[in-house]
């Protein structure tokens, strides 16, 4: 007996801000892995999506990539509303943490905001915590390396955090010590699930490319999507 499959998950991507992450390009490495994973997607070019109760709750994932911009108190409000009630929100780099910087409410959202990213292109490591590597979302990797921004963010103590990145205090930098800041994080919010990685500066420099980065945004997106039932 064959059994009629069951309605396509929905995943919204909403995609805009500084051209500089190439919000079109970057969105576009992960649009097809969603379809294969049976989401219908649609795109959206406007912060307006989210004051659309109806259509946001009927999406099961956001995916955001929309560096610093502007945000209204009702887009804002209708973005955490519809994640409380189990709509996943899932980005990286600026297209999440450095994001609408003048708006608390998306900031407590997220659970971690830009602040600088010291020395420009940088080589640097990311590391898997020791307790985390069993998450579904590391599993399997252990560090890697990177030359590119790395992110300084301050982070509240609600966040998961499943991965960091040590920012080192060479002379002449006013920080006496290095600097231990979370790399990937994920946060619950009501119902709903947060994911975030600060890495993935731009396709140019092909950050998002590296099959770790693939890998943690792929499954990322994954696990923040609305659970059935």
């Amino acid at each position: 007996m064959t059994f009629p499959a069951g309605p396509p998950r929905r995943a919204l991507v909403v995609r805009g801000g500084w051209e500089g992450h190439v919000p079109v390009e970057a969105t576009e490495l992960f649009t097809a892995g969603l379809e294969r994973d049976g989401f219908e997607v649609e795109l959206a070019d406007t912060l307006e999506v989210y004051t659309d109760a109806a259509l946001l709750g009927a999406t099961d994932l956001v995916v955001q990539c929309w560096t610093m911009g502007t945000i209204t108190d009702a887009q804002a409000n209708g973005l955490r509303e519809a994640v409380a009630a189990g709509t996943g929100l899932a980005g990286w780099h600026g297209g999440i943490v450095d994001s609408f910087r003048s708006c608390p409410g998306y900031l407590q959202l997220t659970g971690g905001q830009f602040v600088a990213h010291p020395g420009g292109f940088v080589d640097y490591e990311v590391v898997v915590e020791p307790g985390r590597r069993d998450h579904e979302i590391v599993a399997g990797i252990d560090s890697f390396s990177l030359r590119s921004e790395q992110y300084w963010v301050l982070t509240d103590a609600v966040v998961e955090v499943l991965a960091t990145t040590t920012i080192p205090a060479p002379g002449g930098d006013p920080w006496h010590e290095g600097v231990r800041v979370p790399a990937v994080w994920t946060r619950r919010w009501g119902r709903g699930r947060v994911f975030v990685t600060t890495i993935g500066h731009q396709k140019e420099v092909r950050d998002l490319e590296v099959p770790e980065v693939q890998r943690i945004v792929e499954r990322g997106m994954r696990w923040a999507a609305r659970r059935a039932g």
